[in-house]
């Protein structure tokens, strides 16, 4: 059972001890949209284990607060417990103390200065076929309007703007096939691949200020693959590259880039998404940062769903109490103090206090 009048803290513990594994959540989609609903203020709908209740106040402007309520599978960590001010547990940190600040924050400010949509969305830990925002943004975008959105990610208490995009891609080195009694009759793949790796080595990344955050690239290979057999020379060695790059270049752009670099090779793009710019200059974004974050945010140095919400044009932050280097560990935590602070800054924000 979920109890939104108790304190944030046994608010996460309760979210913690209803299991829901990616593929999962009924059982908590079904307990929050219970809760949600007997809120006056509040208007409610669901698609699928996707809940979203918003309020309909006529305010000039309109935030959405999102948060995945899936987690990874279970290890022995669930149910929850309380050791020296941390509560542990699956889902702590990533992302159901999150998850607790939103459930709170629809339960105790009836009356933002801006209106409020929550989004509770289902299956953000396993592909992206299957994630339910990205479900809502391609069915039911009218749902997710807004003028700034926050993901209440796992970000240890600190501002993060916009997201990285990221692309991987095959990088094609040919050869010659040849018995391997013979070697010198065919071109080695595999030897020549060592050509890639030297452009790997020696790549400098790019680290970009985009809106007045400072970004740091990335460019790695992630897997090689090649061979025939013990005694054949291979025709064909394939490098996997992973480019994690700023926002302020398209996924056209990056792609660009990533040719230039394997200039001469064969370049298959298999896998890509779009960065997200930060938005901070957005008014509503620009008072998030002031009153939550004291002034302070930094670059999001990786891919997050707020990179869906750029796609529906929304600028959008990251910003939740836990530790992202916990995420997913088996022993998972958050510090208490932090989820009541991030409840008691976001309530200011909001309450315009």
């Amino acid at each position: 059972m979920l109890d939104l009048s108790a304190d944030v803290r046994t608010l996460t513990a309760q979210l913690v001890d209803i299991e829901s594994v990616s593929g999962g959540e009924r059982v908590l989609a079904d307990a929050v949209e219970r809760e949600l609903r007997a809120l006056p203020h509040l208007n409610v709908r669901r698609d699928g284990d996707c809940v979203v209740a918003r309020t309909d106040l006529g305010r000039p402007q309109r935030v959405v607060l999102a948060g995945h309520i899936d987690t990874v599978p279970i290890a022995g960590n669930v149910p929850s417990h309380v050791r020296d001010g941390r509560l542990y547990g699956c889902g702590t940190s990533d992302m159901k103390s999150g998850v607790a600040v939103q459930l709170r924050l629809a339960a105790t400010v009836p009356e933002p200065v801006h209106d409020v949509t929550y989004v509770f969305y289902d299956c953000e830990e396993i592909d992206a076929e299957r994630n339910g925002l990205r479900r809502l943004a391609r069915t039911r975008s009218d749902w997710l309007a807004g003028d700034f959105a926050v993901l209440l990610e796992p970000t240890d208490g600190v501002i993060e703007g916009g997201c990285q995009g990221t692309m991987r891609a095959q990088v094609v080195v040919p050869g010659r096939r040849a018995h391997s009694a013979r070697s010198w009759m065919g071109r080695n793949a595999i030897h020549d691949a060592g050509q890639v790796l030297d452009i790997l080595r020696a790549y400098t990344p790019r680290r970009p200020e985009v809106e007045g955050l400072r970004f740091h690239e990335g460019l790695n290979a992630v897997f090689i693959s090649g061979g025939v057999a013990g005694n054949v020379i291979p025709d064909e060695c394939v490098v996997t590259v992973n480019y994690r790059f700023a926002p302020d270049l398209t996924l056209k752009e990056a792609e660009e880039h990533l040719r230039d670099v394997f200039d001469g090779f064969e370049v298959r793009v298999i896998d890509a998404a779009p960065a997200a710019r930060p938005g901070l200059d957005h008014p509503a974004a620009d008072a998030f940062v002031r009153t939550v974050g004291a002034g302070q945010a930094r670059a999001k140095l990786g891919w997050t769903d707020v990179a869906r919400m750029a796609e529906l044009g929304i600028p959008a932050v990251n910003y939740g109490p836990g530790d992202p280097t916990l995420a997913h560990t088996r022993d998972e935590y958050v510090e208490l103090d932090a989820i009541a602070a991030a409840e008691s800054r976001m309530a200011g924000w909001l309450t315009g206090a």
